[in-house]
């Protein structure tokens, strides 16, 4: 039976790769796990990727650096917007003291009767940590961050929409929502699939911004993905959602650590529905131990490899 399980990975536009690197190693204590290109186009972008110590599918991050195309986008209504990453519970003086002494401005919010910390990625995206107990997923402790504080994964995705019934009903009737949503003021929460974390949808209505763009381009959010476990259930949930009428969806792409099919919701978010490749995942080209290390190249793309390297910001992990 078609299923979705959870969150997969986020993936985000940017500005400046070097200072991507540093918000994400430097300060959140991430692994910078692969540093690979854009498949997409031929204009050579950086693919940047970050996880927990182990790199589980949920716990992924990875960045599209536009800057250095001078290519910016516009955060509004009717796109994703918040990255919600899962924490320690406990966790969060520490980490409020921390982004502090890296200058990074932190607000204190609340949402559904528990306290989260509010900060944004250097390119203006709003990223939300979320204090949870019993998370399993481990944390990479780097940089200063220890282990009993660093980032769990994902916790889910937020929102923004003009009209968030349809984004409901989307979620209720063709993407294996769990149950009916939690609502809050102009909030609605709910979870996504089978796994008990890392798949939380919270769906803000927002009628006040403007329109958000969906291309590429620095301080968006481009889509987020969601695990659907294998290509047999890939093809059996993308059947289901073009069955019930949800035809702007692409054919499969072979991303090389997973193939993926793309589907614009009627909220407006990119989601994408993505299968680990079963010949290894991110350890198809590096070891475990070496992930990161090197920059991998796409097949089609390694004849140009001197070329591209050489229009790429130089980064320092």
């Amino acid at each position: 039976m078609a299923h979705v399980e959870g969150s997969h990975h986020v993936t985000l536009s940017v500005g400046h790769a070097q200072e991507d690197v540093d918000f994400h190693v430097r300060i959140l204590g991430m692994r910078f796990i692969k540093r690979t290109v854009l498949f997409d186009g031929s204009l050579p972008i950086y693919h940047l990727y970050y996880s927990n110590a182990d790199g589980d599918p949920s716990s992924v991050v990875t960045t599209f650096p536009w800057a250095q195309a001078g290519q910016f986008g516009t955060r509004g209504t009717n796109q994703a917007r918040e990255v919600l990453l899962s924490v320690p519970e406990g966790s969060l003086e520490f980490w409020s003291r921390r982004l502090t002494a890296h200058d990074v401005e932190v607000a204190d919010t609340e949402r559904f009767g528990r306290r989260r910390l509010a900060f944004r990625h250097p390119s203006g995206i709003e990223y939300v940590f979320v204090p949870n107990a019993g998370d399993p997923r481990t944390g990479h402790p780097g940089h200063g961050v220890p282990p009993e504080h660093a980032i769990h994964g994902i916790h889910g995705v937020g929102l923004h929409v003009t009209t968030p019934d349809r984004m409901v009903e989307f979620a209720d009737e063709s993407f294996f929502a769990q149950g009916a949503p939690v609502e809050e003021g102009d909030v609605a929460a709910l979870q996504i699939g089978d796994a008990k974390f890392g798949n939380h949808l919270e769906i803000t209505v927002n009628r006040r911004d403007d329109q958000g763009t969906w291309r590429y381009g620095a301080g968006t959010h481009h889509h987020f993905a969601w695990n659907v476990s294998d290509l047999r259930n890939q093809d059996e949930v993308k059947f289901a959602i073009e069955g019930a009428g949800y035809t702007d969806i692409s054919e499969l792409k072979d991303r090389k650590y997973f193939k993926s099919v793309y589907v614009r919701t009627p909220g407006g978010a990119l989601f994408e529905l993505a299968v680990t490749h079963p010949e290894g995942g991110w350890t198809c080209d590096e070891s475990p131990q070496e992930l990161g290390t090197r920059f991998q190249l796409p097949e089609q793309f390694e004849h140009r490899r001197e070329k591209i390297f050489g229009r790429l910001e130089p980064i320092e992990i």
